[in-house]
């Protein structure tokens, strides 16, 4: 009989396939790992790519944003700087408007409006000099006039002590600006008014100095700007168009010595600001 030697002979074949089979096998798994390790090492290749890249691009948006800034600081700067640039016909255009002539009795002066209208009546500063003769009478009106119109204005309140006087009319003027801290010595000034009834007269100058007041609490504001009977009450403005002060006298027997109330001691005075 054959069959017993057949059949080793199969068992032979069957297990000389499973080893092929297996051998294959092991080659394909040899493959695929050295393809998986190909693909981590490229996988972390990319990575390190994005990494460097995202750096660089880290970089470059670092130094736009400082680039940015450094403009930023320079527009900020030229802006601080033509806002400081002294543009007379700019800076009277934008005071004109809010400025009056003060007819008190047979005295004249200057005055000017304060703030934005409230309740249909705009409030206006004034120095309490101007209308003086008026307010001792126990007289609570007086007469302004600007660009051709007249209106009565109502003495609202008084402070001898600081020279100061506060009006309002009805109707809406819009007002100067107050500036919010005091002039520095050296910065260019305007001052408005109607010395000797010539109404919108502009006078122009810088700031002197920061001086105590003589006889009463506070400080003024000294400065080189010409002053004339009838500028007393106008605001001194500076190149922001903010006024800083309200003119009130000149030195006698001197020229080029103004002096003009602080706009904050009138803002703390009758709270108008």
């Amino acid at each position: 009989m054959l069959i017993g030697p057949w059949r080793m002979v199969l068992r032979w074949s069957a297990a000389m396939s499973v080893a092929v089979i297996l051998v294959v096998l092991a080659v394909v798994v040899d493959r695929q790992g050295e393809r998986i390790d190909q693909l981590s090492q490229e996988a972390a290749a990319a990575r390190h790519g994005t990494a460097t890249a995202n750096a660089v691009q880290d970089q470059r948006l670092a130094g736009l944003d400082t680039r940015a800034k450094g403009l930023e600081s320079r527009l900020a700067a030229l802006d601080e700087r033509s806002q400081q640039a002294f543009d007379p016909r700019a800076v009277a255009a934008s005071a004109l408007p809010s400025v009056f002539l003060v007819i008190a009795g047979q005295f004249s002066g200057s005055a000017f409006a304060i703030g934005k209208p409230q309740g249909g009546r705009t409030r206006i500063l004034t120095a309490y000099h101007v209308v003086e003769s008026v307010w001792t009478k126990g007289r609570t009106t007086v007469r302004l006039e600007r660009g051709g119109t007249a209106f009565t204005a109502k003495i609202e309140d008084v402070s001898p002590t600081h020279d100061l006087a506060l009006l309002s009319i009805n109707g809406k003027v819009n007002g100067i600006v107050a500036a919010r801290a005091a002039p520095a010595s050296g910065e260019q000034i305007l001052v408005v008014g109607a010395p000797l009834g010539l109404t919108e007269t502009i006078t122009t100058g810088v700031v002197s100095a920061i001086r105590a007041r003589v006889g009463g609490p506070g400080t003024m504001i000294q400065f080189d700007a010409p002053l004339n009977p009838g500028n007393s009450g106008g605001p001194v403005v500076n190149t922001r168009k903010e006024v800083v002060g309200i003119a009130d006298a000149k030195a006698k027997d001197a020229e080029g010595i103004g002096l003009a109330v602080p706009i904050q001691t009138a803002c703390k005075v009758f709270d108008v600001c």
